[in-house]
Order: C-alpha cells, then sequence, then structure tokens
C-alpha cells in the first residue's frame, strides 16, 4: 500500500485497464494478449499523466537574490512564479500569452505559452527586463510593452548546428576588440596572432609578443590583467588535430536534397590542442617565460585567475589521462610556477565540478579564502569526496574539514568571516537511501556539523547570492515535491512556498516505483534501485521484467525524485527496473574505480545479484528471460549485457550507443577507459566482441546523431552480419541522439512484446495511433 497526498494505493488497483484474455508464452509466464488499445495506451501514458500533476520544479535565484522563481506544472501547463524572499509575495513572472506572443513575432517560430524555450532566466532592470538564451540566440524582454529582441538569431538553427567537441578558441585578429587594464591607463588586443598594447591616449601601440603564428597564437578571451595594471597574463595556442564527423541529411525540411554537415569532434588519441600560459611586463614591455615542466601534457588548463594582491596568478591543469590534476600558480614577477595542490589518482581524477546536478557529478572544488591565504578543496584522497582546507600560501593541509563514510555532493555557500560552510552530502543517515541528499553546516575546523534538511528524501538547494536564504525542494519517488524557504542565519523556516497536487494523478491509476536493494559481487556493498510496476498490478500474477540500462561512470541514475512519468513497457504488462550498479558514481572511491578501463563490466556482477534478490523475495518478479534497453552509454551497456552476460540477459534494445570507445568522444571515453589508447579499449568493445551474441537484438540509431557518432552503430552492423548473427535495425532519418518520438518508441515496444511475451504486435498500416507528435528534429 502507498499513501500520495493523502490518497492510498492498493497494488491491485486497476487504472482503468479492461480485462483481457490470459495466455501463456514460451517461459510460462502468464500474460494478457495484448490489443492496440494497449499499445496506444503505453505510447500515450506519460502524457496524459503529464496534464494531471500540479507540482514545483527546481527553484533559482533572480535580482541579486532578493527574489527567487520556479516553474509550476499545472495539469501540463507551466507558469513562472515569482517570489520575494523578504516579503513572501508570490505573483507570476509574466503573462506567458504576451510572451509567447512577442517571441513569436521576433523570430517567426511558433513557440506556445504552456511549453517556452527555458527552464530558468535572468531577469535586469528590477525586474523589468527578462534574458535568457535558447539553442538559437540571447533574447531580451521588455515585461511592460513585450516586445523581444535577440542577438545573432538563426531560425533554422538547432543544437546540432552549433555544436562541437572542439572546445580549442578560435584565432582572432581584430583590433576592435579591446581588453582595458584596470588603472585604465593601457588597451591589449590582438592582431597578426600577436599581442599588442596601446596607450590611452594612442600616442604608443607596441607589440609585447613576436612569436604568435597562425599556428601558434595568442587568444583574446584568455587575456588577464593584474589588478595593480603592471602585468598582463595570456595563452598561447597550437591548436590539435581538428577531426571532422561528416553527415547525410537525407531528409531536410525545407529543401528536396540531401545536405552534407559535418562538425569537429576529437576521438580517444587525437593529438589535442597545447595552451601555454605567458607573462607580459607592461613598463618593461616584455615577454617573461614560463617553463612548462609543471603541466607538460594538458587535456585542459582552466581560466588564468590573478590573486588580488597581484602577487601571481593560478590555473588548474587536468594532465591527459586524468590521474593528475594540479592546481598552478606563476609568480607575477618572476613568471616562475609551482603547484600548490596535487591531486593524484592511479586510476582517474573525475575532473568535472563538484555538484553540477544530483546525477552527473564531478568532483573538483576551490574557494579562496582571504585572497589565497587558504583554499577549500575537494579531494577523494580517503577514498570518499570530502573537503579540505589548505594553506594557500604553502600549499600544506591545515585539516580536513568533512570526514567519515559517506560523501559530499555539492558547496552551496561559504562564509570566510564565520569560516563556516553550507553542504550537500549522502550517504550519511543510516538505514536510509545513501543517494539521498541532505544539506549540512560545518566550520572550516571540521566542527560543528549540523543537519539542515532531517526529512528522509531527497533535498535540491538553493542558496541565494548574498547567503542570507536558501531553497529547499524536496522529494521522493513516493513523496511530491514540497518547496520551502529558510533563513541562513537560524535555520528558521520562513515560507511552505510551495507543495505538489497528485490526488488526480493517483486516482487515474499513477504509481509510485518501488525502492529495492541487495548486496553487491563483494557481498557488502549495498546495490540501490527501484521496481516500475503495472498500473493494474496483481501480486498474484507473474510478470517478465526489462532492465533501463545506463551504466555512465560520471553519474548515477535511479530516480530518487518525484516524477509523474512512467515507463511505458509496464503499461503492456512488464515490470522495469532500474540500478546503479558499481562502476556508477556517487558512492566510495573503490565502488566508482570498477569502471576505470572496463566499461563492459557496467555492473552486471552487482545487477544480476540484484535480479536474483529480487525474484526469490516476490514471487510476481519473473527473471527467466530478462531484457534490457539503454541509450548512449545506455545502448553499449545493453548490447553487452548479450555479449557477456547471455545466461541471464536474453532481449536488448539498444538505441545510440558508443559500442567501441575509441569511436565516441574524446572527454567522455579518456577520462574512464585511459589514456594512451590500449588494449583495454578491444577488451570493453561491443563490435570487438560481437561475434558473441547469443540473444535477441534491435538497434536504433538517429541519422543525425551528433553525441555519438552514427558511424559507431554502422560499424556494430557491419561486424554482426560478418559474425553470421541475426539482429534487427532501425534507422530514422533527421533524427539526433536517441532517436526519440513515438516511432522509436514504439519499435522498442513491439521488440519486447514479440520476443519475451510471445505475442506479435498489431500491424501498424492497418491499425494507425492517435499519438503524440514526433519531436526528433
Amino acid at each position: 500500500m502507498y499513501k500520495i497526498a493523502g490518497l492510498t494505493l492498493a497494488l491491485c488497483i486497476q487504472g482503468g485497464a479492461a480485462p483481457v484474455q490470459a495466455l501463456a508464452n514460451d517461459t510460462g509466464v502468464v500474460s494478457s494478449r495484448l490489443r492496440p488499445a494497449d499499445f496506444e495506451r503505453a505510447l500515450t501514458i506519460n502524457d496524459r499523466y503529464g496534464r494531471l500533476a500540479v507540482f514545483p520544479d527546481v527553484p533559482f535565484w533572480v535580482n541579486e537574490g532578493e527574489a527567487f522563481a520556479y516553474r509550476r506544472t499545472t495539469h501540463g501547463r507551466n507558469e513562472f512564479i515569482l517570489v520575494n524572499a523578504a516579503t513572501g509575495e508570490k505573483r507570476p513572472t509574466f503573462d506567458p500569452v504576451r510572451l509567447a506572443a512577442a517571441l513569436n513575432k521576433a523570430s517567426s517560430l511558433s513557440f506556445q505559452p504552456e511549453n517556452l524555450p527555458f527552464d530558468r532566466f535572468v531577469l535586469t532592470d528590477n525586474g523589468r527586463t527578462l534574458n535568457f538564451h535558447d539553442t538559437r540566440a540571447w533574447w531580451s524582454c521588455d515585461l511592460a510593452s513585450y516586445a523581444c529582441t535577440n542577438t545573432s538569431f538563426d531560425p533554422g538553427a538547432s543544437d546540432f548546428w552549433q555544436l562541437s567537441y572542439d572546445y580549442t578558441p578560435p584565432a582572432e585578429n581584430d583590433p576592435d576588440k579591446r581588453s582595458v587594464s584596470p588603472d585604465g591607463k593601457w588597451i591589449a588586443y590582438i592582431k597578426n596572432y600577436n599581442v599588442f598594447l596601446r596607450s590611452k591616449d594612442g600616442a604608443q601601440d607596441i607589440p609585447l609578443s613576436w612569436d604568435g603564428s597562425e599556428g601558434n597564437y595568442y587568444v583574446f578571451s584568455t587575456l588577464s590583467w593584474s589588478p595593480d595594471s603592471r602585468h598582463l597574463a595570456a595563452y598561447r595556442i597550437r591548436p590539435g588535430y581538428k577531426r571532422e564527423v561528416r553527415y547525410v541529411n537525407s531528409s531536410t525540411t525545407d529543401q528536396l536534397q540531401p545536405e552534407y554537415p559535418a562538425m569537429v569532434y576529437p576521438k580517444p588519441g587525437d593529438v589535442l590542442s597545447l595552451p601555454q600560459p605567458v607573462l607580459f611586463d607592461i613598463a618593461g614591455q616584455r615577454q617573461i617565460a614560463i617553463d612548462n615542466a609543471l603541466f607538460p601534457n594538458p587535456f585542459d588548463l582552466s581560466s588564468l585567475k590573478w590573486w588580488a594582491d597581484s602577487r601571481g596568478f593560478t590555473f588548474e591543469y587536468n594532465q591527459r589521462g586524468h590521474q593528475l590534476y594540479r592546481l598552478v600558480e606563476v609568480d607575477g614577477t618572476t613568471g616562475r610556477a609551482r603547484s600548490l595542490i596535487d591531486e593524484v589518482s592511479k586510476t582517474f581524477v573525475d575532473y568535472e565540478p563538484l555538484g553540477r546536478d544530483q546525477e552527473n557529478t564531478g568532483k573538483i572544488f576551490r574557494y579562496d579564502v582571504d585572497d589565497g591565504k587558504e583554499i577549500i578543496w575537494a579531494s577523494e584522497r580517503d577514498g570518499r569526496e570530502h573537503l579540505y582546507l589548505f594553506n594557500g600560501r604553502t600549499g600544506a593541509l591545515k585539516n580536513q574539514i568533512t570526514r567519515g563514510e559517506w560523501v559530499v555532493r555539492a558547496v552551496n555557500y561559504v562564509d570566510p568571516v564565520k569560516r563556516q560552510i553550507w553542504f550537500e552530502a549522502s550517504g550519511m543517515n543510516p538505514g536510509e537511501d545513501p543517494y539521498f541528499v541532505h544539506a549540512y553546516r560545518m566550520g572550516f575546523d571540521g566542527n560543528g556539523l549540523t543537519e539542515l534538511t532531517p526529512e528522509a528524501a531527497n533535498h535540491h538547494i538553493e542558496f541565494s547570492p548574498d547567503g542570507r536564504y536558501y531553497i529547499d525542494l524536496s522529494s521522493r519517488i513516493d513523496l511530491p515535491p514540497s518547496l520551502a524557504l529558510y533563513r541562513a542565519s537560524d535555520n528558521a523556516k520562513l515560507m511552505q512556498d510551495d507543495t505538489a497536487d497528485v490526488y488526480e494523478l493517483a486516482a487515474a491509476g499513477w504509481r509510485p516505483p518501488v525502492s529495492f536493494h541487495a548486496k553487491g559481487r563483494d557481498g557488502k556493498t549495498d546495490i540501490w534501485g527501484v521496481i516500475h510496476l503495472p498500473a493494474n498490478f496483481d501480486p498474484k500474477k507473474r510478470y517478465p521484467v526489462v532492465e533501463k540500462i545506463y551504466a555512465g561512470p560520471q553519474g548515477s541514475f535511479v530516480p530518487k525524485s518525484f516524477s509523474p512519468l512512467v515507463e511505458p513497457l509496464t503499461e503492456l504488462g512488464f515490470i522495469v527496473v532500474e540500478i546503479d550498479g558499481m562502476g556508477t558514481n556517487n558512492r566510495s572511491r573503490a565502488f566508482h574505480d570498477v569502471a576505470w578501463k572496463n566499461l563492459k563490466d557496467a555492473g552486471f556482477p552487482d545487477r544480476i545479484l540484484w535480479h536474483k534478490a529480487a525474484a526469490a523475495k516476490f514471487p510476481w518478479y519473473d527473471i527467466s528471460k530478462v531484457g534490457i534497453f539503454g541509450t548512449s552509454a545506455g545502448g553499449q551497456n545493453a548490447v553487452a549485457a548479450l555479449l557477456f552476460h547471455p545466461d541471464f540477459y536474453k532481449v536488448a534494445v539498444a538505441n545510440s550507443g558508443c559500442y567501441d570507445n575509441r569511436m565516441d568522444k574524446i572527454w567522455w571515453n579518456e577520462q574512464w577507459m585511459g589514456w594512451p589508447v590500449g588494449i583495454e579499449y578491444q577488451q570493453s568493445s561491443d563490435v570487438d566482441n560481437a561475434d558473441r551474441l547469443q540473444g535477441k537484438l534491435m538497434l536504433v540509431v538517429g541519422e543525425m546523431d551528433h553525441n555519438v557518432d552514427p558511424s559507431s552503430t554502422f560499424q556494430l552492423a557491419d561486424r554482426l552480419i560478418k559474425a553470421g548473427k541475426d539482429f534487427e535495425m532501425v534507422y530514422v532519418p533527421g533524427a539526433d541522439h536517441g532517436a526519440p518520438g513515438a516511432y522509436s518508441t514504439r519499435k522498442l515496444l513491439d521488440f519486447f512484446v514479440r520476443n519475451i511475451l510471445g505475442q506479435n504486435p498489431p500491424n501498424w498500416n492497418a491499425t494507425p495511433l492517435e499519438l503524440p507528435k514526433e519531436s526528433w528534429r
């Protein structure tokens, strides 16, 4: 039994499904004979459920922290609410009908009031102007006249046309782009690939560098003045190899003939750009060489950051191979470089920023206290993600701030005066889901730990820029979201701002997923997952199981927060499960390291044990013929299930997979599979192991996939054909990553119905359905 918003849900709730004839398939599982109406319900159920719930979304601060805003979904329609933090006054931020009309007039597109092209925005001019960015332009809309203007708007643009995986800044020689010194006396600019200096009165125009060229140029966007205006730093960049992925856009929307676009797409092993920091002495009008011995082989160097007293500048060095991440300081007078903090790993340093979001979480965080006298630094050096306090002048460790068998997930706010940190962490509460995020406060010295969100739920915290307030959006998969405002100084609750209403949703047959955990391969570690049950679930029956997989090491992916969406397969009599096995993120370092140079593992030993534990506990959980599906890295995982674990997984649908990590984007794959490219890439390759295929497989690929090179799918298909293997393939013209839309979803449903239930799907050419509009373009 579940109790949601006062409505009790029984496990045997029918949810409006009509009784149908039962039959047995080849596994002995009793299933219902499916009709076209069942498929139509499965394909439209989320559209229906999405129009029944009322709930708040993630909040964000505007007006420099005087107010916050959030999107509220009411029966499928979205509105943005603006809340004054001091007074509690709530009002709509704008008129969505007028704003949509203004955007349509300015763009000649068709935005709808209930689905505007942004989920957050910035307010300027005391709240009179709304600014946001979509995939085509930056927009500015006057909320009095509802007139919208934009910059660089391209009505034909999309994510694909603007995206590039080469982050090398281009060479620029534009004297009109100027960087003015803090004292206003000098102007720096780029000409002939070199740095030039011009006096304010124009009397002096001096080249500071002579070594810039088309193949080794200075970058304007990196020009960085010392606060005292005595020195200037910049990056000189030698470009790397510009590998391109080329496409055939067979089915264009505005012309008959196909198009042949390309995008820059570096892959593992490619030669990277080489950035070199350079220091200039303004008075002496000379270049000061900086020895690169501490950063000889960068995957990336961060932006240059001067200390306020101009004693020097810092940057962060991410060494290629991702086993060394170093904070480098350069003396502002001599150009001498030294290492302040080294983060070293025998496997990998997860170099993405800490707390990017609750699914995809990196491990790097840095906060400079009192102009770098101290540095707060995040590290996994004790086996879990924690915070440390370093002496910023000597680089010596002063003390570990957080400690324990739990992990820091984000830093919300640092008060250098009170010497306190507000942060988010998970795994601290015994007996609770270790992925639930809670908010805490602690002193720099590691004392005074205070929990701010004791409720057993997943919490999303947003601090105001000035640190006076914070907002808590909390929910669980079985607990609708609640939004509240707190005062940071004493954690007093100032306002219960919004609470979800899911009565209509639950009455329509929606049921929350069931959380379940079991021991992993080591016999000690709990592996957590969820079970999605059919709306008309009957515990006296047995249901076939299909796993939805995404085992990317960059995050954890089992849902922890409320969502009205369900898995369409459940409407056809399947149980769908999601599991975070070893190799995924947000647990201990040992848990995460399983993925290193071993992406084929995908946590399968833990997942299979989890399935077997669920089958032992629940009589209705049938694992005699387990299916699996996934997209992107999940597509790679789904194929690997059939190749490396055919005794357990029997049917798979793989969508947009990176089936050989040498074919995929460089940053994701070198992070987990290592550099230089070694034999491990071949060992984890679905392509090189294609001859192992035993189960039933369907591949889905979008023609215009800009995330994963579509050739990866074709190479797998080619190898399967050469190995004499049978499989199905769905090629979607014009589709981007994941080939989203009702067509590919229907093909997935059909495949599992045919190969697990043993039933033939309807003849769709003779049985057309009213489905949501395709949305892959």
